[in-house]
Order: C-alpha cells, then sequence, then structure tokens
C-alpha cells in the first residue's frame, strides 16, 4: 500500500485550514487517513505549523512520500533532517548523541529566524499603525484650518443680524 503525507483541507470557503497527514495514496484528498501528523494554518502571518515529528519520521523512515507541499512543511519543521540523521546513525555515520545534538542546534537557529521575523513584523505594524495615525492627525488639522474662516464668517453674519434686530 503506498502511502503518502499530505494535506487534508478543512476550513471554509476562502479560509483554509489543513491537517497534516499519512494517507493511502488511493484515497480521496479529504477522505480517509492512517493518521493524523498535524496542522497547518496559512491565514496567520507567519504561517502556524504544528506536526508530530517523531511521528512523521517514522512514517519517512516505513516509506511513506511526502507532497511537495507537505515536504516544504517537514523540512521547515525539521523532520526531513531529523529523517536524513537517522539515516546516519543506523549506517553509523554518527551517533545518537551527536545526531540530537545537531537536531537540536539547528532547532535553537531556527527558533532565533522565526523570532526575528516575528519581530520585524510587529515593528512593521506598529509602524504602519503611527503613519496612519499621523495621517489622520494631518486630515484632521487640514479639515479644522478649512472650517475656521467658515466659523468666523457665520458668527459675523449673526453679530450684524443682532445689531440690525
Amino acid at each position: 500500500m503506498p502511502v503518502k503525507i499530505r494535506l487534508q483541507r478543512h476550513g471554509k470557503k476562502g479560509k483554509p485550514y489543513y491537517w497534516i497527514v499519512a494517507a493511502d495514496a488511493r484515497a480521496k484528498r479529504d477522505g480517509k487517513y492512517l493518521e493524523k501528523l498535524g496542522a497547518y494554518n496559512p491565514n496567520t502571518n507567519p504561517a502556524t505549523i504544528e506536526l508530530n515529528v517523531d511521528g512523521a519520521v517514522q512514517w519517512l523512515q516505513n516509506g511513506a512520500q511526502p507532497t511537495d507541499t507537505a515536504r516544504a512543511i517537514l523540512s521547515y519543521k525539521g523532520a526531513m533532517l531529523k529523517n536524513h540523521l537517522a539515516g546516519g546513525v543506523s549506517k553509523g555515520a554518527l551517533t545518537e548523541e551527536q545526531a540530537e545534538a545537531k537536531f537540536d542546534a539547528w532547532l535553537q537557529e531556527k527558533a532565533g529566524k522565526v523570532q526575528s521575523k516575528e519581530a520585524s513584523l510587529s515593528e512593521a505594524q506598529a509602524k504602519a499603525k503611527a503613519d496612519a495615525l499621523a495621517a489622520e492627525k494631518a486630515v484632521n488639522e487640514a479639515r479644522i484650518a478649512a472650517a475656521a474662516p467658515v466659523v468666523e464668517e457665520v458668527a459675523e453674519e449673526a453679530e450684524a443680524s443682532n445689531e440690525e434686530e
């Protein structure tokens, strides 16, 4: 039975949410699956990915083939690297401790990159909000300046009508 690691679509129209599953290649896209490995939400920035890395590595070692998108997600979360390191351990090129140390170092580096991206996104969002506030203040000041002569004319007309009475 050929097994694929692929995405199974959930969510509503225009708001996709995916499960990462191991499924028979002959099953429908949203049909029966063998095991749910995680979830992927592309609606957030950066995209939210929850993945059972050990389960994904187990399926990869048993011969499951990931689809292109699933391969990118597995690579992003480190499952492909962990599978590669496990292959090195089984061939005797690495010890289990060395492989675990390499994987942990990679995870630390990846976490730093994700945090820096989140920080830059929040800074950009704060800057855009400040720019919008400044533009709104400028528009309001211009509106007040344009309305000031009209208010003075109305006041003068009111005084003139009071004097006539």
